[in-house]
């Protein structure tokens, strides 16, 4: 028997990229359920082109329940949810229609994160529960949660989501996030969740500390934890409090073998350590080529929480800048041209200037 699909959404004025994500989606769905939360602009007038039933809701603050409503408003038997600001970039209609009409699972969807860097545009990785069966609801103020017992498999689906690229949303996500650590104080996620907003605020104390609270905090079990340690050494950096990154290294060498971001941080941070006491920490130089030569070895994995370039052009280039630093311009050239072969601009920009 054929399974019917509704995508589920709730918005807000998002007349900037609605149409991006239904036109992304709609041929592959039964129908389309819109629940607006207040929008003042063409959001619904958009909706309507494509055939949505729209509802409107009270935001309360709390979006397990703004989703839990969409949800109830679904007559369909399986449900995909996502946000405006999210469209599919892969042709996956039929690997929809295979899943749903398999034995009941929640599917794990890519989601591309599009964010800016410190050397331009970077994009990360992850893996989120978004193909529901109809009985699934949510439950979490912000960053909400599937709740269910059936498996979880990752789907040949990718979205795209820009949602934060040179946007701040902490006007609206921090009190929520505040309210629930004060609900939940030693659950490492939400200490995660907020640190990251600090971190697009560029608090960088606030964002260090809640990191170093979630890291005390993470079984190691938790499928975000190796994201949440590689960004703890990225606030021990900005935050200047170098002098813990030496253990989070030494504790985590095993557990995040194979993931190449923390192999590309670990080089990125013994620089910086380095450079700020070279008499006490200058016998470590050698091994920031082992990581960088380690994350390349690794490379692009996809892994959850992945940030594309670590295992490969960026892995190249720092390596690149590392035998510049250490006067093998040879060996630089090298590494920039491995890099450039992925069209990255700053190696080609560092061979131009080496002639």
């Amino acid at each position: 028997m054929k399974q019917t699909l509704s995508l589920v959404m709730i918005v807000k004025n998002e007349e900037s990229t609605l149409e991006r994500c239904l036109s992304s989606i709609v041929s592959s769905v039964n129908e389309v359920v819109i629940v607006d939360t207040g929008s003042t602009d063409s959001t619904k007038q958009i909706a309507l082109k494509y055939g949505a039933l729209i509802f409107d809701y009270q935001w309360n603050g709390d979006f397990a329940e703004a989703r839990n409503f969409a949800l109830s408003k679904s007559t369909s038997q399986w449900n995909l949810v996502l946000d405006a600001d999210e469209y599919i970039s892969n042709n996956c209609g039929n690997v929809i229609q295979q899943f749903i009409k398999g034995e009941p699972a929640i599917g794990r969807v890519k989601i591309v994160d599009k964010f800016m860097g410190s050397d331009g545009i970077s994009f990360e990785q992850n893996y989120i529960s978004r193909l529901l069966p109809s009985s699934c609801r949510y439950m979490g103020r912000i960053h909400e949660q599937v709740v269910s017992n059936l498996p979880r498999i990752i789907v040949d689906v990718e979205v795209q989501h820009d949602g934060y690229f040179q946007q701040k949303k902490s006007d609206r996500n921090i009190p929520i996030l505040k309210q629930e650590i004060t609900d939940n104080p030693n659950n490492p996620y939400y200490h995660y969740q907020i640190a990251k907003e600090y971190r697009g605020l560029e608090n960088h104390e606030d964002s260090y500390l809640h990191l170093k609270k979630a890291y005390s905090l993470i079984t190691h079990k938790e499928g975000y934890a190796p994201s949440l340690i590689v960004n703890f050494m990225y606030a021990i950096m900005s935050s200047g409090h170098l002098s813990d990154g030496l253990v989070v290294i030494e504790n985590e060498e095993e557990f995040l073998k194979s993931f190449a971001d923390f192999q590309f941080v670990s080089g990125l941070y013994l620089l910086e350590l380095i450079l700020s006491n070279p008499d006490q920490y200058g016998k470590l130089l050698p091994y920031i080529e082992r990581f960088y030569l380690c994350a390349i070895e690794i490379g692009e994995t996809g892994l959850e929480g992945s940030v594309i370039g670590t295992g490969s052009f960026a892995a190249h280039h720092n390596l690149g800048v590392f035998y510049e630093v250490v006067g093998n311009i040879q060996k630089a050239k090298e590494q920039y041209v491995k890099a450039t072969a992925y069209d990255y601009k700053p190696s080609l920009d560092r061979l131009i200037n080496l002639g």
